[in-house]
C-alpha cells in the first residue's frame, strides 16, 4: 500500500501552524510519502491572511502543490480573494476531505 497523507492545518496557533507547514513541505520535498495533500481550514485561514511569516512559510508549499482552503469559511470571513492572491485554491473542502479519507489518505491535523 502506498503511503498517502492528508495534512489539515486548522489551528490559529502560529507555532502549531508552522509545524504543520514544515512537515507538509518536507514530506513533499523529500518524498517521505507517496502522495500528500494539504487543506487549510478554519482559524488557520485568517492566520494565513494576517501573518507574513506564516504566509511566507505556506508559499513554499506552492513549489510542489497548491493547497486548498475552505471557501465557506473564507467567504464568511471575507478573505477568499486574499487567499487566492497568496496562491491558494479556495473551494468547499468538506467533501474533498471526505473523499481523500475514503481514498485511504491518513489525516494529520495541526
Amino acid at each position: 500500500m502506498k503511503a498517502k497523507v492528508l495534512v489539515v492545518i486548522s489551528t490559529a496557533e502560529k507555532d502549531k501552524a508552522l509545524t504543520g507547514i514544515m512537515y507538509a513541505f518536507n514530506a513533499i520535498k523529500n518524498q517521505w510519502v507517496d502522495d500528500l495533500k494539504v487543506i487549510f481550514f478554519g482559524p488557520f485561514e485568517n492566520l494565513l491572511g494576517q501573518d507574513p511569516q506564516v504566509a511566507e512559510a505556506a508559499s513554499q508549499l506552492l513549489e510542489y502543490q497548491k493547497p486548498t482552503a475552505c471557501k465557506f469559511l473564507a467567504d464568511r470571513d471575507g478573505i477568499s480573494d486574499k487567499l487566492e492572491q497568496l496562491g491558494v485554491d479556495v473551494d468547499y473542502v468538506g467533501s474533498i476531505i471526505s473523499a481523500y479519507i475514503a481514498e485511504g489518505y491518513a489525516p494529520m491535523v495541526f
